[in-house]
């Protein structure tokens, strides 16, 4: 009775549907990635000895490089999701079109060579220009980023001037007021995701200068962050 209990629990089920997706796994990997940089740094930072940092930083480059691989290919989908804003003819805001482009091209740039890079990573063959092709990788998923966060930024703006225009005495207004809170609520946390995530690719260029402790826990907190949007995706019946 126990075991059947466990087995067929709504929680389990929840569980399975998640780490049945590609990007719920990805997640969890890169949360634990992000930890152990900020980890294997804060142990550096309080003099234990190089033993114990160690295990933290083989586990942040075996993620790393596993989380490589099962991106192979995901270039598509954002090539796919720029072509569909572009095409999109619906009477969306333009500013926000544009951005969505640049954001989608951003991602499609950095998955694709940060994908050529996997050949010198994984030993297969050592690429002369395997440093250079990364921080072309990086910079590319920096303006994703960006146009990521002005896009956050802009809907934010443009949400507090339609709440300005509403009649919260009337009945459609107050619908239209708890439509507003929802997007905004979703627009900063992926203003604050979009943030966090800025650390990694530009410390790793050297615009700025930012150590691993920083980049780690910012790193953290957008993956959790992406943890939770994919838990809540993934809900419903078993």
């Amino acid at each position: 009775m126990v075991a059947n209990t466990l087995v067929y629990h709504p929680a389990l089920a929840h569980w399975l549907r998640f780490v049945a997706t590609t990007v719920g796994r990805d997640k969890l990997l890169r949360t634990i990635q992000y930890f152990s940089r900020f980890y294997a740094w804060y142990l550096y930072r309080t003099n234990k000895p190089q033993s114990a940092i160690d295990p933290y930083n083989a586990v942040k480059k075996q993620f790393g490089t596993t989380r490589k691989i099962m991106r192979i290919g995901k270039f598509l989908e954002h090539l796919k999701a720029a072509a569909v804003a572009f095409d999109n003819k619906s009477p969306v805001d333009p500013v926000l079109r544009y951005l969505a482009i640049g954001r989608q091209l951003g991602y499609a740039g950095y998955l694709t060579l940060d994908a050529v890079t996997i050949i010198d990573v994984i030993g297969i063959r050592k690429l002369s220009s395997a440093k250079r092709l990364q921080d072309s990788a990086y910079r590319s998923w920096a303006a994703g980023l960006i146009f990521s966060t002005v896009a956050g930024i802009y809907s934010l703006v443009r949400l507090q001037e339609k709440e300005k225009t509403i009649d919260r005495k009337e009945g459609e207004g107050v619908v239209e007021a708890k439509k507003i809170e929802k997007e905004r609520s979703a627009a900063r946390i992926q203003l604050i995701s979009d943030v966090c995530d800025l650390a990694a690719p530009l410390s790793a260029v050297g615009i700025l200068n930012l150590d691993d402790g920083l980049v780690g826990i910012t790193g953290t907190i957008s993956s959790l962050i992406g943890v939770w949007s994919q838990w809540r995706k993934t809900a419903g019946p078993a």
